[in-house]
């Protein structure tokens, strides 16, 4: 019998408490003081060093790292893991640290294509490394690296054209049209949801529109649209049925996030990547350039959708003009899904102990 324990940071507590209650109530929920180095893709060496909103919230987060730090080896002292799995977010840096430190045996997980700061750190230590992406995006040790995908829902697999239609009576669009989702994840895309908007008229001509407008914005774009028509429809966020609602869509515009994508992929959605370029590192960018190297995913840039208002609708005519793109899309994307990627990441972890 496993003892499982979750440590995270103070502001994923509350959502990660909610997870695991869903999946099993015995696993609790510890908080690690953490902090994150801020580096802005759009930003220049100097302009880090000089911006206030930069600088000052750095050297404080430093300060918590070194406290996390402490805090770390405090808590592993009295509970001793046999194996720690850290996903790579800047909360694991302390863990990880702290770990070594007490030479307890850890795995890293990666899953851009990019990888993160805090694995490249500890990477060095690790007994084995996991990825979402093919290893030759990575630069560690290929002796202990492992391309075993992301573990995603099992909801999210190819359906049957049954089910597609059934999807799109359910949100009350017309089966026979075809269906675009857009989605700029769980707080939204202005930049995205803009574009839409400058689009809408010439979308409702080719198609049937679902623009998962984020949380936040959603009173706006509301708003500005006037409310929901027989076919453009807004909704500011999708708790249940999202996997059902991608598999259904013959184009999805998403994000670039790691995890979004192995889900299109899983589906086999022809997807059009907007990466967000202005996030740490630019990661978004090259997690979409992997999927586009091997001719899965179309990208549009979203820094030229101000300049050319017909980039973004240039794209989706592309896919909605030509079927044998759009299945090749959904054929070459669904080539990455990799549905025991969590089986394999648990065969790594029991393999370290």
């Amino acid at each position: 019998m496993s003892e499982v324990r979750f440590w995270c940071d103070k502001k994923f507590a509350p959502q990660a408490k909610g997870i695991m209650a869903k999946y099993d109530s015995s696993i609790p929920v510890s908080v690690i003081m953490a902090g994150k180095l801020r580096r802005y893709h759009h930003l220049t060496l100097w302009q880090h060093l000089l911006i206030p909103s930069v600088v000052f919230p750095n050297i404080f987060d430093i300060c918590k790292v070194l406290l996390g730090l402490i805090q770390s080896i405090v808590k592993l002292i009295f509970w001793r893991p046999d194996v720690i799995f850290l996903k790579g977010g800047y909360v694991c840096l302390p863990v990880g640290w702290a770990a070594r430190f007490l030479k307890i045996p850890y795995i890293i997980h990666d899953s851009d294509a990019h990888p993160g700061l805090t694995n490249r750190l500890l990477a060095s230590k690790a007994k084995f490394i996991a990825t979402g992406a093919p290893l030759e995006y990575y630069p560690y040790d290929k002796t202990k690296s492992y391309y075993v995908g992301i573990p995603v829902s099992g909801d999210f697999t190819l359906l049957e054209e049954g089910r597609k239609e059934a999807t799109k009576r359910k949100y009350g669009f017309n089966p026979g049209k075809p269906l675009i989702v857009v989605t700029g994840g769980g707080l939204g895309a202005k930049r995205i949801n803009d574009a839409i908007l400058r689009l809408r008229k010439e979308l409702k001509e080719r198609a049937s529109v679902l623009l998962i407008t984020g949380v936040g914005q959603y009173n706006d774009v509301r708003h500005r649209t006037g409310g929901d028509d027989a076919g453009f429809k807004l909704v500011n966020f999708i708790s249940s049925g999202m996997a059902q609602l991608l598999g259904s869509a013959d184009i999805v515009i998403a994000r670039a996030g790691a995890t979004s994508i192995l889900e299109l992929a899983a589906v086999g959605a022809p997807s059009i990547l907007v990466p967000n370029g202005r996030l740490t590192a630019g990661h978004q960018l090259k997690n979409a350039k992997v999927y586009a190297d091997a001719g899965a995913v179309l990208i549009a840039d979203e820094e030229k959708f101000k300049d050319d208002e017909n980039l973004l609708l240039d794209k989706i005519d592309a896919i909605l003009n030509n079927e044998d793109l759009k299945k090749n899309l959904s054929q070459k994307i669904n080539q990455f899904a990799k549905p025991d990627a969590a089986k394999e990441t648990a065969k790594l972890i029991k393999k370290a102990v």
